[in-house]
């Protein structure tokens, strides 16, 4: 099977696919259940927990819309050992007709606390006229996108398992060596586990047929990163090497003395900016631990070579308090700063742009302005990247080639980040780049504490916030949804604020 279009999907199907990045039948075998429904079998309203999803067969008692706080579908239904509440925000008319009461139902929904007790908010369900056998596997439920059904997409993914090749990719002896389940049974039992299948295994991904993709996927990407890091080695790049009184008067400028894990990753950065293949190096560090003055040694080393740096951040705020900040520390060295954003007036910019052509700009810090059109780079040497992670692979590799059309070769590249990564998930994650790490505060700086509570402990939470604020401190609690959603059962900022201020 060569393409999607041989399968026979409809036009407009393709296009949803293609959304969700689909494009080739085996794309849909890998495209894999975000959680599971169990339809297997029928509980009790009574065996049903708060939070807990389940299926149910009720009978309707009466059905009624009340427009206040907002327009509702209301829905009382029971079955022999208890009742619940049915709540609809968006529905039909047809709906109120066809939930007449002494209709009977199947439901699947999660168990909530509503304020007149026990509800269930848009539960899947469908009406029971005759006997109707239950499923014999659990249901998945897969990441999809508008006007893209559960129903057709499920059509879709069984069309392409019935008709690709999963031939193995790994020697038998390999697979028995670390213990791992052949591919093509792994990819069938995600996508139809049999209900005797631990739910619990699957939700937490630590099934053995979750085990063996997970291999498969680490696999591929640590051999396209390392592909691609020995791609970069013979790639050509201007070497960097600076003036090293330019460098002793910038250290004797700062009324502090660099810390031990900022001289050394200093000292990598510079071997790395000596040599005549770029540098892709990432630096970690805390907020506050001083990467900001390691970019702009390197940015110094850079211009002192006779070459232009550039940093780019992905806010307007923070590239003007890196302009501030920077230009203080190189200003005295006679260098050259210039800042560069979409919301300059145009005589600014003109002139920012013409002073980064023709050279005079040595240092241009500025947003994804730097990467559009009209800026033009005399001898661009080192690319920094703040917060990198905000900017996509397009976007760096845009601002790199346009150091390359000035004919100096691939600039080099520092990124920096402080969010904090494991040594062994860094070394696989950024298998492609370099890592430096800044593991140590300047004297008198408090490491920034970072915890994660488990959800049974929410109380807890609540309680220290509550110290924190008697105590005249302040304190965030995000959630991911304003008010309650018909397709996501998530925390809201509502729930949440009535839940702190009782």
């Amino acid at each position: 099977m060569s393409s999607l279009q041989d399968m026979g999907i409809a036009p407009a199907t393709l296009t949803r696919l293609n959304k969700l990045g689909i494009r080739t039948p085996f794309d849909l075998v890998l495209h894999l259940p975000l959680r599971y429904d169990d339809e297997t079998r029928v509980v009790q309203v009574s065996d049903l927990l708060y939070g807990q999803m389940g299926c149910l067969e009720v009978e309707v008692m009466d059905v009624d819309v009340q427009y206040r706080p907002k327009r509702t579908l209301r829905v009382r239904v029971r079955d022999a050992s208890g009742e619940l509440t049915l709540r609809f925000l968006n529905f039909y008319g047809s709906q109120i007709r066809q939930l007449a009461a002494g209709t009977r139902l199947r439901l699947l929904g999660e168990l909530r606390q509503g304020h007149f007790g026990s509800e269930m908010v848009h539960p899947k369900y469908q009406v029971i006229k005759n006997a109707t056998s239950l499923p014999q596997t659990l249901t998945p439920v897969y990441p999809t996108t508008a006007g893209l059904s559960q129903v057709t997409l499920r059509r879709c993914i069984n069309l392409a398992l019935s008709q690709s090749d999963l031939a193995d990719t790994l020697p038998k002896t390999l697979r028995d060596a670390l213990q791992l389940a052949p591919f093509a049974d792994s990819v069938k039992l995600l996508h139809h586990p049999h209900a005797e299948v631990s739910q619990q295994q699957l939700d937490q991904r630590d099934h053995p047929a979750w085990r063996r993709l997970k291999f498969d996927e680490l696999l591929a990407q640590q051999i396209s990163m390392r592909l691609h890091y020995r791609a970069r080695l013979s790639l050509r790049a201007p070497p960097l090497v600076g003036v090293e009184h330019q460098r002793e008067r910038f250290l004797k400028n700062l009324p502090f003395s660099l810390t031990h894990a900022q001289c050394r990753v200093l000292r990598e950065i510079e071997s790395d900016l000596a040599r005549p293949y770029p540098m892709h190096r990432l630096l970690q560090g805390d907020v506050g631990s001083g990467k900001t003055v390691v970019a702009a040694l390197a940015c110094l080393r850079a211009i002192s070579a006779g070459f232009q740096a550039a940093l780019m951040a992905p806010t307007e705020i923070l590239t003007e308090q890196h302009f501030r900040k920077i230009e203080q520390l190189l200003q005295p060295l006679g260098v050259s700063t210039v800042w560069i954003t979409s919301s300059l007036r145009k005589k600014e910019k003109t002139q920012a742009l013409q002073q980064i052509t023709d050279g005079t700009a040595q240092l241009i810090i500025g947003t994804h302005a730097l990467i559009q059109g009209p800026v033009v780079f005399k001898a661009l040497g080192l690319v920094v990247i703040d917060e990198q992670h905000r900017f996509g692979v397009e976007q760096r590799l845009t601002l790199r080639k346009k150091a390359d059309q000035a004919g100096h070769g691939q600039p080099h590249q520092l990124m920096m980040s402080a969010t904090p990564i494991p040594r062994t998930l860094s070394m696989s994650y950024f298998a492609d780049l370099d890592v430096s790490v800044i593991d140590e505060l300047p004297a008198g700086r408090k490491p920034i504490v970072t915890k994660l509570i488990d959800d049974s402990r929410r109380d807890d939470v609540i309680a220290r916030i509550r110290e924190t604020c008697l105590l005249g401190g302040q304190a965030y609690w995000v959630c991911p949804l304003i008010e309650e959603s018909e397709a996501l059962q998530l925390q809201t900022a509502v729930e949440t604020f009535d839940r702190i201020s009782s």
